[in-house]
């Protein structure tokens, strides 16, 4: 079975690094492709540009068996879909391969207004980083595009390509890229917050100091 993890990871913090994890451990994945976007669709851009997040989230990944970066949306350029990004990987893995979108329960809840949701389902599988005590809003449409497909069993992903949802509980650390970066800009340490190797190439980089802004990307593989 192979994980899918999306984000713009501006930067990777520990945040998404243990729960990503515990949802490895946890389905049993062969693999955990970790997936920087390029140009996220509904928000604004990265203020990193897309070589130096990659480059963060190499290092912080650097070492742990069966992460593996997949740059994708930062060779295929404009704005990142997931449902074109499943679509590749299911077109390199076969139709057979069990394939897993993790996904918080925030990004659940606006499902629904994804592009193309009900194929995401048709491509993958749901896999969700439930954090203790947190809920996801039933509303209709939600309800509508997840009916039937909830499982309490990681063990039925693997009998199948995609169309489930599973969740997991797991270790809830509040921790945001918009914190850790308001925290650089204003002089103070996110030590803690993310790999001592991230933060490094933070410092040496200069990245997100004060007056800093987003910086376009070129879009080369790296």
């Amino acid at each position: 079975m192979i994980g899918v993890f999306g984000g713009t990871f501006d930067p990777v913090h520990f945040g998404h690094l243990r729960p990503a994890l515990e949802m490895h451990v946890a389905l049993g994945l062969d693999e955990l492709r970790w997936i920087p976007c390029r140009q996220p669709p509904h928000r604004d851009m990265p203020v990193a540009n897309a070589e130096q997040r990659v480059a963060m989230l190499r290092d912080a990944i650097d070492g742990v068996p069966g992460f593996v970066v997949d740059t994708r949306e930062i060779r295929r350029g404009g704005p990142s879909w997931m449902v074109d990004t499943l679509a590749s990987l299911r077109d390199e893995m076969g139709r057979q391969t069990p394939l897993i979108l993790l996904l918080g329960s925030d990004a659940l809840a606006g499902l629904h207004r994804w592009r193309e949701p009900q194929r995401i389902l048709e491509l993958a599988h749901l896999g969700i980083m439930q954090r203790p005590g947190g809920k996801v809003p039933d509303t209709a449409p939600l309800r509508k595009l997840l009916a039937g497909r909830e499982t309490t069993e990681a063990a039925n992903l693997a009998r199948q390509p995609a169309g489930l949802l599973y969740r997991h509980a797991v270790t809830q650390l509040d921790i945001s890229a918009t914190c850790i970066r308001a925290l650089l800009r204003a002089g103070h340490s996110p030590r803690f917050l993310l790999p001592g190797t991230v933060l490094a190439r933070i410092h040496r980089e200069d990245l997100y100091a004060a007056g800093g802004g987003p910086k376009e990307s070129t879009g080369q593989s790296t």
